[in-house]
C-alpha cells in the first residue's frame, strides 16, 4: 500500500488523532483526510437518486439498502405458506409488489451471495431485468443448485434489486466488423 491509503507509518504521523471511539479521525491544520475517508464521505453524495414507483400488496416491506453503500435493495418472499426447492430444481417466488421504473433506467434482479455460499441457491437467471414499461408483480426465479432441499418462508431475503441506467442500442447491419488483436477467440481461448 502506498501511503496514501492512510495508514500511520510513524510517529511523524502524529497529526492524526483518533476519537475515542477509535473510527474517526481529525487532522492537524492543513492535512487532508486520507483517500479512504473521502471516498466514504463522497458515496452518498455521488450517488445519483432515481424515484421508483412502488405498489406493495397488504403486509409487504418495501426493498430496502441494508447498508449505507449497498448497490442493491433485499427482496423479500411474499408467501401464504412456504416453498420448498428440492436440490436442482427452480421455484418463481412472488414478493408482492410492482414497480415502475423511470426511463432511461431498468431493476436488476442479483443473486444474494449468502445463499448462493450456505446454500447453494441463486437465480434461474442472473440478473433478472425488469424493463421500464413492465407493471405486473415482480417474481424471483431462484435455483437450488445445493445438496440439500430449501425451504422460502414468507419475508426471507431472496434476491436483491439494483437500478441501473441503460442505454439503447442502434445496430447497424454491416458486411465486415473492424479487426481487432483478439479477433474470434473466446471461451477460454487465453487460458485458465
Amino acid at each position: 500500500m502506498g501511503r496514501g491509503a492512510g495508514i500511520l507509518r510513524s510517529a511523524d504521523d502524529a497529526s492524526l488523532r483518533m476519537t475515542p471511539k477509535g473510527r474517526k479521525a481529525t487532522y492537524a491544520a492543513g492535512r487532508k483526510a486520507p483517500p479512504y475517508r473521502k471516498h466514504e464521505a463522497k458515496a452518498k453524495d455521488m450517488s445519483e437518486k432515481v424515484k421508483v414507483l412502488v405498489k406493495a400488496e397488504d403486509g409487504v416491506e418495501l426493498p430496502q439498502y441494508e447498508t449505507e453503500g449497498a448497490a442493491g435493495m433485499d427482496l423479500r418472499a411474499h408467501l401464504t405458506g412456504s416453498v420448498v426447492v428440492q436440490p436442482g430444481d427452480r421455484a418463481l417466488v412472488p414478493t408482492g409488489l410492482r414497480v415502475a421504473i423511470p426511463a432511461g433506467h431498468e431493476g436488476q434482479i442479483r443473486p444474494r451471495s449468502g445463499l448462493a455460499i450456505k446454500h447453494g441457491v441463486t437465480l434461474a437467471n442472473p440478473p433478472g431485468t425488469i424493463d421500464c414499461d413492465y407493471r405486473g408483480e415482480v417474481k424471483v426465479a431462484i435455483i437450488n443448485l445445493g445438496t440439500e432441499p430449501f425451504t422460502v418462508r414468507d419475508g426471507d431475503r431472496i434476491a436483491q434489486l439494483v437500478v441501473a441506467p441503460v442505454v439503447r442500442a442502434e445496430l447497424e447491419k454491416v458486411d465486415e466488423l473492424p479487426e481487432t488483436c483478439r479477433g474470434e477467440g473466446g471461451f477460454g481461448h487465453t487460458g485458465v
